[in-house]
């Protein structure tokens, strides 16, 4: 069953989209903000009614459908960030036929991530190595499942920023390292030295090694 996440800030609407999604199948949360959302949350599909809230919030690793008001330049500026917009109003089988599109689309989300001795499950935010739980924060977690999507890719400062941190701009931080030297710090705790490695003047990658 699809996982879906709705964040819709007017009752009413918010009351009926549940009641018809879940009838067609769907499996929802409803929240009236973004914000309310539980960090853990791993949902199939996210529909927002409040485009604002892209400013505000990070964009979650799932395909996002945003429900606004018929104005070309918010419809503009939320597709900078989200997958779909569906002007309000809005006919409900429409919003179907839309959320079906987009899933298909996009590439079913592997929560299980499985790399030998390291062990993610996205949804529970458990990783294991070597048999054993290693404890991450948040913004650690999703750090290493973004290097973990594809191993042996080099992802850049600003991608990691943009994909992890959800920033708009590049102002001088070292949030990336830190971040990343704590990861690393941890998984070769467990056993797993050299698996973060750092290209230097460009960002990050997952490498699995045999040390």
């Amino acid at each position: 069953m699809t996982a879906l996440v709705l964040a819709e800030p007017e009752a009413a609407m918010r009351s009926f989209l549940e009641r018809q999604l879940r009838s067609d199948g769907f499996d929802v949360v409803a929240f009236a903000s973004p914000e309310l959302l539980p960090r853990a949350a791993a949902p199939d599909v996210l529909v927002l009614g409040d485009p604002d809230a892209l400013e505000q919030m990070q964009v979650p690793d799932c395909p996002v459908i945003v429900l606004g008001h018929a104005d070309p330049q918010a419809k503009v500026k939320a597709l900078a960030r989200a997958d779909d917009y569906l002007a309000k109003p809005f006919a409900y089988e429409e919003l179907v036929a839309r959320i079906r599109a987009v899933l298909r689309r996009c590439p079913p989300r592997n929560d299980l991530v499985d790399l030998g001795p390291l062990f993610i499950d996205r949804r529970s935010r458990r990783v294991v190595v070597n048999g054993r739980d290693v404890f991450l924060s948040q913004k650690e977690l999703a750090l290493l499942v973004k290097l973990a999507s594809e191993p042996d890719r080099v992802f850049t400062r600003e991608q990691l920023l943009r994909d992890v941190w959800g920033y708009r701009s590049w102002a001088p931080t070292r949030t990336v390292e830190s971040h990343a030297s704590r990861v690393r710090c941890k998984l070769a705790a467990a056993g797993l030295g050299g698996w973060i490695v750092n290209a230097w003047g460009v960002g990050y990658k997952l490498r699995p090694t045999s040390g």
